[in-house]
Formats: C-alpha cells, structure tokens, sequence
C-alpha cells in the first residue's frame, strides 16, 4: 500500500465498521444462546439413580443436613417412585445415565476420601510444626 492508502478516512471508517460489527453480532449471539437456555426443560442427566438413594439414607442427620445446605440436591422425590419403562431400549438408556452418574458419584467420594485423609496428614503437620515452635519458645526464655 502506498502511504496515502494507509491514512485514509474510508480504510479507517471501514476497519471500525467492521470491529463493531464483530462486536454486535457476538453480543447478538450471546444474548439469543441465554434466552435459548432458560426456556430449555431440566437436564435428565441431573436425575439421580435409584442405587444413590442408600448411600444418603446411611449418612447422620446432622451431616445431612449440612450437605444439603452446601450442595445442590441430587435425586428427585419424584424419580424414586417413576415407573420402570416398558420399553426395552428406553430401559436400557435410563440404566446407563444411571450408571454414568453413579461412576460419577463414586469418584466424587473417592475424591472426598482423598481430601480428607489429606486434611487429616496436614492437622498432623501443623501439630508437629505447634510443638516444635513451642519447644523453640521454650528454649529462649
């Protein structure tokens, strides 16, 4: 390009046009893709499976009650009494979700386990790390 096509009024205008243009039609975007989302029917894959029911019965009420404060909830009253589908392959689907989440839900717990015995290695630490400061205390005065 020669030197008065690079200051050009009309390459300028159209460079900004076109910028903006970019910028509207992914706000554009955005805003049909959020109302397109809220009109949408619940996920079935957040339906829990039939098995998770005994793992929440066997936990203390206390315990209980504070996960469900702290966590979404998981299993619908409604899917523990839905009736088994008739057919075949509509069986076999649900038991896979149903599988597929509860894959999900035991390594949720063996995370869990890991975190814990991993909170537990460290309250040990910061003990030993306690007495070894109060023993340095100790040795100064």
């Amino acid at each position: 390009m020669i030197e008065d096509q690079r200051h050009s009024p009309k390459l300028l205008i159209g460079i900004a046009g076109g910028l903006a243009a970019v910028i509207v039609l992914f706000l554009a975007y955005q805003w049909i893709m959020s109302s397109n989302t809220e009109n949408l029917p619940p996920h079935q894959a957040d339906l829990a499976p039939v098995q998770a029911a005994p793992a929440a019965a066997t936990a203390p009420p206390a315990a209980a009650s504070e996960a469900s404060i702290n966590t979404p909830k998981l299993i619908e009253d409604d899917v523990l009494q839905a009736p088994v589908p008739e057919n075949a392959s509509l069986a076999k689907e649900e038991l896979a979700k149903l599988e597929d989440l509860q894959s999900q839900l035991s390594e949720q717990e063996q995370t869990l386990k890991a975190q814990h015995a991993d909170a537990d290695q460290l309250i040990k630490l910061k003990e030993e790390q306690l007495k070894l400061l109060e023993a340095q205390l100790a040795q100064k005065q």
